[in-house]
């Protein structure tokens, strides 16, 4: 994490669990924005001197509807940004869960309805 620091334009948080955001915020450069998307149950503490001397922008957002959904997946096509997943067939389903609650996940699983 050193090495990016104060090194970041843009971040997309989508953690929905209780975590430390601050390691997250002095990624970002001057002027930088990190935008939280998932919705910790708990509400997540920011050191405010992160934002201001950094000149760093905190803003969140609920999920975009359809326009604002394919304007995203185009820009990520024409940047070549992707996203590290678990793909699972359907079947697997129970056994995802069960890892989930084990904390035995290091990617999103995503389910392929083609393999159902």
């Amino acid at each position: 994490m050193k090495k990016h620091l104060n090194s970041c334009h843009f971040i997309l948080d989508a953690v929905a669990a209780q975590h430390d955001i601050n390691v997250t915020v002095v990624l970002l450069r001057r002027d930088g924005t990190l935008t939280q998307v998932g919705l910790p149950p708990e509400p997540l503490a920011i050191q405010v001197s992160n934002l201001i001397h950094g000149r760093r922008n905190f803003s969140g957002s609920l999920i975009g509807g359809i326009k604002e959904t394919q304007e995203m997946l185009d820009f990520c096509g024409q940047h070549n940004i992707t996203a590290d997943i678990e793909l699972i067939p359907i079947q697997k389903i129970n056994e995802a869960y069960d890892r989930v609650v084990k904390n035995d996940v290091k990617y999103r699983f995503v389910i392929d309805m083609a393999l159902a």
